[in-house]
């Protein structure tokens, strides 16, 4: 009788012990997801803060962008710096946006096909020193961009470009590194079966290029397209240098005239700012889903 008792005493003892290590890890896990969840909070806010500073000093008129202490709502709210910011008589901000639209499809649709090409190339086709020609094309990357303004200055005012947008245009046809890169890395993932079958089937390195490896290579593409865009929109310095005509300016050089010489509309700027913003997170809300997935695919196979 007393074994039995005793056994019994045992069963309840460990019963409690389980239960309270499940509850002790309950609390562990929840703890754990407080600490993160208030991390990525407060993370969060501080990345957001600028935006949240610019929208608001655009609504703000020009004498309460310096107060201290800051007024954090703008009282009141001044709607009317959209437009006096983007209907400026000596700032054809159309005319700009026109201009930085046409640079972008332009730059964008040829390094799209451009690296996709040189990408297949170097991830299915078999040649003689591929790999260190693949090597010296990364090694491209160690250069910084401000290395090579002037030669290319020089040969574009030789070929009579300067002041049009061919100098933008024309070097993204000719591919670009960290984007063949990337492309290239997806298309290694890509089983090579589907191209041996084709192949057999007589398809061409063309056809299986269009009918196969592109639509598998969505995501990645997805990325390439993002970046170049964000990157030719926010671009400032070259069209600065290539481009000596206002009816050819950018977005980014029209911003750049809210700073006057001895003072600054800070709120028309941020304005300017605000609207420039817009493309590129409706370019990012839309193809958000493919984004992230090119994201996570190209950073696992790189």
């Amino acid at each position: 009788m007393a074994t039995h008792v005793q056994s019994a005493e045992l069963t309840a003892v460990r019963k409690t012990s389980l239960a309270r290590g499940k509850n002790d890890r309950r609390l562990g896990r929840f703890i754990q997801q407080v600490v993160v969840y208030g991390l990525l909070t407060g993370l969060s806010l501080v990345f957001l803060f600028p935006l949240f500073w610019m929208v608001t000093t655009a609504l703000k008129a020009n004498e309460q962008v310096n107060i201290w202490p800051p007024q954090w709502i703008p009282n009141p709210v001044m709607w009317s710096n959209f437009p006096d910011a983007l209907n400026n008589v000596y700032l054809p901000f159309g005319r700009f946006f026109v201009n930085t639209m046409i640079i972008e499809a332009g730059v964008t649709s040829g390094r799209l096909i451009s690296c996709t090409l040189v990408a297949y190339g170097f991830a299915r086709l078999r040649a003689p020193g591929k790999n260190i020609l693949f090597t010296i094309m990364l090694a491209t990357l160690m250069l910084p961009d401000a290395a090579v303004l002037i030669p290319q200055y020089i040969q574009f005012s030789r070929l009579g470009w300067v002041g049009t947008f061919l100098p933008l245009i024309v070097p993204a046809w000719f591919g670009n590194a960290f984007a063949i890169f990337l492309i290239r890395q997806f298309f290694m993932s890509i089983p090579y079966e589907l191209e041996e079958a084709a192949l057999i089937d007589g398809a061409t390195r063309v056809q299986i290029l269009w009918r196969i490896v592109i639509p598998l290579s969505m995501p990645v593409l997805a990325v390439i397209t993002i970046f170049t865009f964000k990157d030719t929109w926010n671009d400032f310095m070259r069209p600065l240098l290539f481009l000596n005509n206002m009816q050819n300016y950018t977005v980014a050089i029209g911003i750049s005239y809210f700073n006057g010489q001895y003072t600054v509309q800070m709120n028309l700027l941020m304005a300017a700012s605000v609207t420039m913003l817009i493309p590129v997170m409706l370019l990012f809300v839309i193809a958000q889903r493919t984004f992230v997935e090119g994201i996570a695919l190209t950073g696992i196979k790189g």
